[in-house]
Formats: C-alpha cells, structure tokens, sequence
C-alpha cells in the first residue's frame, strides 16, 4: 500500500503536520461548526463530511494515536508494527480507535476489516461507515367517503406526532441557555476501552459522541430536541382504492434521534357505505324501482350514478328483476379502464285497489286470455 492510499487528515482539517494540538483543535472547531449536520439538515454530504472531521480530530489530538499514524503514513509497509505496537518494540499497549483506522486505512487490503472487529457492528456502507436510523413510522386510519374512494379526491386529516422541537430548533438546549464541554470524555465524543495491547473508542454515552452538553434542557422537548406537534396534512387519493388499502406518505413519520431521514405515514382507508350503490371491485350495482304502468307500457327511468343524472329507457314489458348495463359508469380501475354499472329494476305493485279499481283489472286480465 502506499502513503498515496492512506487518508491525509492533516489535508481533511486544513493543517500542516507540525499542527500542534491546539491549532489542530482550533481548526477542528472552526469546521465542526461550519459542517454540523444541524444547520443543513437531510444533507447527506454535510452529515458525511462532519463524520470525516470527527474522524481526523479523533486521531490528530492524541498523541499516541498521531505517533502510529505519522509512521503508518511513512512506512505503510511496516505500519502494522509501529511504534508502541507488539512485537517492534517501544511503548506497548497503544490505542487505536477501530473505527477510525478502519477508514484511515482502507485502501489495505483488508485492514479496515481487522480493526472492525473493535467496531460498533453498525458499519454498514462500501466507506465503512454507519448509517444513521430512520425514524419510525406513523400508522392512521381514516375512513373516506364513497365517492371518494371510486373517483378519487383529496382528504384532509389532522395527525399527532413527534417533531423537531420549535422552542430549541431541535438543539436540545433552552433558548439562551449554553453548552458546556462534556465532563466524562473532555469533549472528544469518545471514550476508550483496553482489549489486551489494544485499546478502542466507543461514542461517549453521556454525550452522545457530540463532545457536548447543555447547560439547561429546553423545557419543551426536555433535551431531546424532538416533541409532539399536531399537524394537518392532505392527502391524495387515487380512483379505484378498496378497503384495507393503505396510502404511504414517504417522510411524514417521526424523526431520527440520530439525524437520520423522517419514517414514513401509512393510512389504512376504510369506505364508507353508500345508501344507493354496491360496490364488487370496478362495477357498481344499484336498484330502481318503477310503476307497473311503465313496467307495462315502457318509458324511461332517471339513474343516479357516480358521474351524474343518466336517463334510462326502460322497454314495454319489463319484468321484476330485469338488470340493466351502463357501460362506462362504474369506478376507473389500475389501468385506466372504467367499470360498468348494473342497474336491477324491482316493479312497484298497486296496493289496496277500490272496488272499481279491480273491476277494471279484472276484466284488464280477462281482456289477456
């Protein structure tokens, strides 16, 4: 391997390598704030070049860590037994952090892969680095009417859910308060643990691998920087949808603790009955009722269907039961295609006839022999 493949850390924190610690530190703030994921939020490139700062500083300040890495960079053929390392003699028991020698070294041939096993486990990309979670998702019902779900439309529901808070911008900190360097890993966001002649960081727990604290909690979100809103969101419903279907809004969950993209908002659609219509996938189905004269005689029937007012002729001699098709009249479907609507004709019979009234039918029946 050579130098050329080994990451240059001083170039990633604009330093020379005679950088002493506190100019190395004085820089490493400067880019910190310039780069923090927080004032470019859903920035893949600013989340990773805040994670590639964090990573030369971890390094670059200790003295130990520099020492192996300077001669890592010098002699990449002999960088495994630098100095204070077993077997070449000096200082023993030097300390690596796994995770970031694992990407200071990538390039070699597998050593990135040796040093991962002191990682976190959570390294998941081709760089080797984590990827922060997701935040969860969101899961509703809302319930649509008829029309709706057959020919689509927008619905409006109102939903509750954390967010970032509003009163801190999500820092955590009450307005006005301060952030104070984190006592247990002297601002580094890392502490380190011995595994024999080795020694490896983890994130600092009381920190959270940030190098900071506040000073007093935003009393809303109480230092979370995540706290429950209400919010009004409007939603696009496509023609055709069943029940039980569910809609995904992509990034209208929760947010990530982590910095991570917001999960998702799934809505389960319930339809509501219609007092006319039947529904059996693309085709609806209604019943009309008409006189026995009309059933009789013939004339035309006015329809309500899901695209209006539609005038049906009904023939002479139309018996109970009979169903009649109106193409094109049901609910669009996938492809685009639209259902039918099948109309079933019930004949009302008179009631309750005078006396004149069934002379008249009776000899109307007579006159049908």
């Amino acid at each position: 391997m050579s130098p050329a493949e080994i990451k240059d850390l001083y170039k990633i924190l604009g330093v020379s390598e005679s950088a002493s610690k506190e100019e190395i530190k004085k820089a490493f703030r400067k880019l910190a704030v310039q780069h923090h994921p927080d004032k470019r939020k859903g920035s893949k490139q600013a989340e990773e070049r805040f994670k590639e700062i964090n990573e030369a500083y971890q390094v670059l300040s200790d003295d130990k860590k520099r020492k192996q890495y300077d001669f890592m960079r010098k002699n990449p053929f002999g960088g495994m037994y630098g100095p204070g390392a077993q077997g070449y003699g000096g200082e023993q028991g030097i300390h690596f952090n796994a995770d970031d020698l694992g990407d200071i070294f990538s390039g070699f041939g597998g050593l990135g892969d040796i040093f991962n096993i002191f990682g976190t486990g959570s390294r998941k990309n081709k760089r080797g680095r984590s990827r922060p979670a997701q935040g969860s998702d969101i899961q509703t019902t809302i319930s649509i009417p008829f029309e709706t779900a057959a020919q689509g439309g927008n619905y409006t529901l109102r939903i509750s859910k954390n967010d970032l808070c509003t009163r801190c911008g999500s820092s955590g900190a009450e307005p006005g308060s301060k952030q104070v360097t984190c006592p247990r890993c002297g601002g580094t966001g890392s502490y380190f643990m011995s595994q024999g002649s080795f020694g490896f960081s983890r994130p600092c727990p009381e920190c959270m691998g940030t190098g900071t604290k506040i000073s007093q909690p935003c009393r809303d979100c109480r230092g979370t920087g995540i706290s429950p809103h209400q919010k009004t969101i409007t939603v696009k419903i496509p023609a055709g949808i069943k029940e039980g279907q569910k809609i995904r809004l992509a990034g209208e969950g929760e947010p990530s603790h982590s910095g991570g993209s917001y999960g998702d908002l799934y809505i389960q659609i319930n339809v509501e009955s219609h007092p006319e219509f039947r529904r059996e996938g693309d085709i609806i189905y209604s019943e009309k009722e008409i006189d026995l004269a009309t059933a009789v005689e013939g004339g035309s029937l006015d329809v309500e269907t899901l695209q209006g007012l539609v005038t049906l002729k009904i023939p002479a001699g139309t018996q109970p039961g009979t169903k009649f098709k109106l193409k094109g009249r049901g609910v669009k479907s996938k492809v685009g295609r639209m259902g039918d609507h099948y109309i079933t004709v019930r004949v009302r019979i008179p009631q309750n006839l005078s006396s004149k009234q069934k002379q008249f039918f009776d000899k109307f029946v007579e006159s049908l022999k």
